[in-house]
């Protein structure tokens, strides 16, 4: 009898439920509400009832399902399977995997959600199964995780790979990490946001400042497409945040010498413009023997890189592999 994995990816609104099998592929995808009332104490029971009901309903046989990755916000200790903090859904000191374990009566194995998004784009997707792999995912704010000798790093406490809050200008803005100046406060879709705000100050009968009292608003879309029509404000915007993420990749790559490293998120999608723009100023700063051995690429799994890297960490731990 073949066997199915559950992957599952939970974020602060909703919750990504996936049955794959064991070559990658979607049996079924869909999606439950994160209830996050009473600092998420019915999360891994909804996600459970949520699976008991494709069962009930006879589409799948529990005796396929040979265990359950999950990929999780916040600090994650992949040893036990527990959480430290997730501040969006409330959890704190959570043991998920014992939790879930218990309720589904099968394998459980947890990492943070980054994490687990590299692990599907390296698996299916982008990555193309490199040994040595830095992702980096630019949104609301940045993520990231790091591939090195075939396996995820962790380190220590479950904070290694936090590339969104390496520090790049000194005494810059606040963080929500509580520290100033991180990569995310410039590169993130709020940290561009921020500048063209700044930009406006400084100059208001700018393109950009006139967009803006138009509009009552401004996006990163907004940002990109009047740096496309000319706008030099936007256009600064958008060369100082390539500028900055080319410089924190090379020196990345520096310590990892990656074969890969992946863009992915929202903010990736604005074109091939700014990915070259990244990969320009990358290649600028990264040392020669690094660079050389290295693309830069987009992400390509989209929102379903979380379920199918639930789903290759099932395989990974239950097969003891790496890539």
């Amino acid at each position: 009898m073949d066997q199915n994995i559950i992957g599952v990816d939970v974020g602060g609104t909703t919750i990504k439920i996936g049955i794959l099998n064991e070559a990658g592929n979607i049996l079924d995808k869909w999606e439950i509400p994160t209830n996050v009332t009473n600092n998420g104490t019915s999360i891994l029971t909804d996600i459970w009832n949520s699976v008991r009901q494709k069962i009930d309903s006879g589409q799948f046989n529990e005796k396929t399902f040979s265990g359950i990755g999950l990929g999780a916000p916040g600090f994650i200790h992949e040893d036990s399977g527990s959480v430290y903090e997730a501040v969006n859904i409330g959890w704190k000191n959570i043991e998920i995997a014992r939790e879930l374990k218990a309720i589904s009566k099968l394998p459980v194995y947890v990492q943070n959600d980054a994490n687990i998004a590299v692990l599907g784009e390296n698996w299916l997707g982008a990555g193309e199964q490199a040994r040595n792999l830095i992702a980096i995912t630019l949104g609301t704010g940045v993520g990231g995780g790091i591939i090195a000798n075939g396996t995820i790093l962790n380190g220590e406490n479950g904070t290694a790979g936090e590339i969104g809050h390496i520090t790049v200008e000194e005494n810059g803005y606040l963080c929500n990490c509580g520290r100033r100046g991180c990569l995310e406060t410039i590169a993130s879709a709020t940290g561009m946001v921020r500048q063209a705000k700044n930009k406006i100050k400084i100059d208001p009968t700018s393109r950009l400042a006139s967009f803006y009292q138009e509009n009552e608003s401004i996006t990163t879309k907004d940002i990109f497409e009047l740096a496309n029509h000319g706008d030099t404000l936007s256009k600064e915007i958008i060369d100082y945040t390539a500028d900055v993420l080319g410089l924190v990749i090379a020196n990345l790559a520096t310590i990892i010498n990656p074969s890969k490293i992946l863009v992915g998120g929202g903010v990736s999608k604005a074109g091939e413009g700014f990915i070259n723009s990244i990969d320009k100023t990358f290649r600028e700063y990264a040392l020669d023997r690094v660079s050389k051995i290295c693309e830069l690429k987009v992400a390509q799994l989209g929102n379903d890189a979380g379920i199918i890297g639930a789903a290759y960490l099932v395989k990974q731990k239950l097969n003891n592999t790496a890539f």
